[in-house]
């Protein structure tokens, strides 16, 4: 496959020793990561994410859960300042969000789209500038990752095992290398680690 031209395409995701970015109780069901995500560590990470990103690309289920969350803390003076950094980028930045439900966009500076991934980030990097973040929605990375539109991962590995729940990585993705360029471990044992693809 040819090297994809144009912005880049960066992912973030939080995962268990196992692989699995919720436990067996479904998506809800976060506690083998969500007691990582305060660290000192996940906190650097998070600003490290989206400091050079312009477009925020978001599945459904993570638009409207994050639309609960971050504009109080975006708001809240007393919030860290890390966590408030986030909060402020991503209320303010530009927003698709893939849903084949959603009629109104749940958020200002949002787009609805009904469309392939692959497409629409094919797309997008071809106008605007800065990096497109596809921001913790398994739904959008695996296609992405099986078109091979990924140029850096930023993976958060808490130490735990889910023993159930859902995989990023699943089997018949297409082979490919990938360099660490950033690692970063924490003291409960949480791993930060940033990889960029190799082509």
């Amino acid at each position: 496959m040819t090297e994809p031209s144009g912005r880049a395409v960066t992912a973030n995701l939080s995962l268990t020793l196992d692989g699995r970015y919720h436990g067996p109780g479904g998506p809800a069901d976060m506690g083998a990561i969500v007691s990582y995500a305060t660290t000192d560590v996940a906190r650097r990470h998070l600003t490290r994410i989206w400091e050079n990103a312009t477009t925020a690309v978001l599945g459904r289920r993570n638009a409207e859960g994050f639309l609960g969350f971050w504009p109080a803390v975006a708001a809240d003076e007393t919030a860290d300042p890390r966590d408030r950094g986030y909060a402020k980028w991503l209320v303010d930045t530009e927003k698709v969000v893939f849903s084949t439900t959603l009629t109104e966009a749940p958020w200002e500076r949002t787009r609805i789209v009904n469309a392939p991934a692959a497409d629409v980030v094919t797309q997008l990097r071809t106008t605007g500038s800065g990096e497109i973040l596809v921001n913790s929605s398994p739904s959008v990375i695996q296609p992405l990752l099986a078109a091979d539109l990924l140029d850096r991962l930023y993976l958060m590995v808490c130490p735990e095992i889910a023993g159930g729940g859902a995989r990023l990585f699943e089997d018949g993705l297409p082979a490919s290398r990938w360099r660490l360029a950033h690692h970063e471990a924490g003291e409960q044992g949480e791993l930060a680690m940033v990889y960029d693809r190799v082509r």
